[in-house]
């Protein structure tokens, strides 16, 4: 973190800190007594590591949730703009989708077998990105998995490029990083894994730098490039014009697929980022969201493709022995709630909305933080937006990661908690649902902005 951003003194931020902290204690009893209790038989007290990560002495136990409301088991209700970190970004438990997939579940849930809703699906995808064949996982981070596999078999090359600081799942190949002198780092401070030669599955440049992906593409091992059109994993980091321009030319040029993973940027429209901005990939990855929570995930890709996978594997063993496709993957109750949702709830209107509050909310905070002279800024993707503690938007994601300032956000995050919001945990991202109201908007922006007064007036009295 550039000192130059800092806002507060380390000492004053820990005290305000700790006032926060008993607070959220003074208001969330039972969630600390489950937590307690859960430390017995959960590592660290959560099924899943990301649940501790939220900034707070303990997480919030979740008794419901329901279109942009958190209600926990101290009776606590919260306004949500973290949504599952996208997983619910149309909104917890939509009522189009929480119907069809009762009625589903009662019909039969996995069978190894297609149901009708299955091609209705591929077609819509079709409808929406523009590629004209498509396959089911169960998460992103395998849709992104199958997809590298497909192009390492089609290639005969090795090695993925992944963008620095980015994200897409669980993956060897994405979790690697540039260290201080622009190499690749084999240890990292985050997603250590020395078990795994890194050399051998990856490469790694910055975004938006087609210098360095020219450079890492020369050496014709690289099997395809993973992007997110948009990087949303540290802060958000927005294409330079003209840079996916780039992208598809240097990936065609050195016979390297291109991958889009949309599964945060689907916020920018009914066909993401791709429909949106004209993009041209060779494959696509969706999660998250398709299904209004449910797990399951896409991937979709060319003709071409699909034409060259059945010419070099022959039609029927591409699963087995290129490890695709899971014994759950594809079941009917995950394909009946994507064919409920994007009939009913990712709708065109849905996304008007969406974008139409999502800005309200990043003009209210770009006032905020102009109103209290702070050094921060606001960057904006269709239906997201992220409250970046720098002046600018950064362009890497070494930038992003250099303006990072982990006691700031565990603060702020704890102190919107404690009023009555929620914005992801890890990072300062915020989502606009359909269900999202000008006075949920308002609340929000009211909230940042007392912390931001707060905050302007320490530093102003020279802490």
């Amino acid at each position: 973190m550039s000192l130059s951003n800092k806002v507060v003194s380390d000492k004053h931020l820990a005290n305000l800190m700790k006032r926060e902290a008993e607070r959220f204690r003074k208001h969330t009893p039972k969630s600390a007594e489950a937590f307690n209790r859960a430390q017995e038989v959960l590592l660290n007290g959560v099924p899943m590591p990301w649940m501790s990560d939220w900034g707070s002495p303990h997480p919030i136990f979740v008794n419901r949730a329901a279109g942009n409301r958190i209600t926990d088991i101290d009776d606590n209700s919260y306004v949500d703009f973290c949504l599952g970190d996208t997983g619910a970004m149309f909104g917890h438990s939509p009522p189009a989708t929480a119907a069809a997939v009762a009625e589903q579940v009662c019909k039969g849930i996995t069978t190894m077998l297609p149901s009708e809703d299955a091609p209705w699906v591929g077609r819509e995808f079709t409808r929406r990105f523009g590629l004209p064949c498509w396959q089911v996982a169960m998460t992103a981070t395998e849709a992104n998995r199958y997809v590298i596999r497909i192009c390492r078999a089609l290639t005969q090359r090795p090695k993925t490029l992944v963008f620095n600081e980015c994200y897409h799942g669980s993956l060897d190949e994405a979790l690697v990083h540039l260290d201080h002198g622009g190499q690749l780092a084999l240890r990292c401070e985050f997603d250590s894994n020395p078990g795994l030669v890194r050399e051998s599955v990856a490469r790694v440049v910055e975004f938006n730098d087609p210098g360095a992906l020219e450079a890492a593409l020369s050496h014709e091992d690289v099997a395809c490039i993973l992007a997110e059109p948009v990087m949303t994993n540290c802060g958000m980091v927005l294409p330079e014009p003209g840079y996916h321009d780039q992208l598809r030319e240097l990936a065609t040029r050195y016979g390297t697929y291109l991958i889009i993973d949309e599964t945060h940027t689907f916020s920018s429209g009914p066909g993401g980022y791709t429909a949106a901005h004209g993009l041209k990939p060779d494959f696509i990855t969706l999660g998250k969201s398709i299904a209004g929570g449910i797990p399951v995930a896409v991937y979709g890709f060319t003709a071409r493709i699909a034409e060259r996978i059945n010419a070099s594997f022959g039609r029927r063993p591409v699963s087995d022995p290129m490890g695709i496709g899971g014994t759950l993957s594809a079941n009917a109750f995950a394909i009946n709630a994507i064919r409920a949702t994007l009939t009913h709830v990712a709708t065109e209107q849905a996304f008007e909305k969406m974008i139409a509050g999502a800005n309200r909310m990043a003009d209210g905070l770009e006032a905020a933080i102009q109103k209290h002279d702070l050094p921060w800024s606001v960057t904006r993707c269709g239906a997201r937006a992220e409250m970046q503690f720098m002046p600018h938007a950064p362009k890497t994601g070494s930038e992003a990661k250099a303006a990072v300032y982990w006691d700031l956000i565990a603060y702020t995050h704890l102190y919107l908690a404690n009023r009555g919001v929620l914005v992801t945990p890890f990072h300062n991202m915020m989502l606009v649902s359909p269900v999202t109201g000008d006075a949920d908007i308002d609340l929000l922006v009211e909230t940042w902005q007392n912390c931001m007064a707060e905050l302007a007036a320490v530093d102003r009295r020279g802490s």
